[in-house]
């Protein structure tokens, strides 16, 4: 399983886990939508697969500048 895939142009990256029951990456899957991430689910031989991605929208700079 490739590490990234493009979606309508945007990048995701592989969870790393294997999905052979259908209502356990369900379960994942809204856990990353809680999380607010984009999630696209792949289906390959019985097998899921989750891909996600979210855009950062606030970078948290801690200490003073050198």
């Amino acid at each position: 399983m490739e590490l990234a895939r493009n979606f309508d142009g945007k990048k995701f990256m592989w969870d790393g886990g294997t999905y052979n029951d259908e209502q356990e990456m369900k379960k994942v899957e809204q856990e990353y939508r809680n999380k607010g991430f984009e999630v696209q689910v792949v289906r390959e031989e019985n097998r899921y697969f989750l891909f996600s991605r979210r855009v950062v929208t606030e970078v948290v700079v801690e200490g003073s500048p050198i």
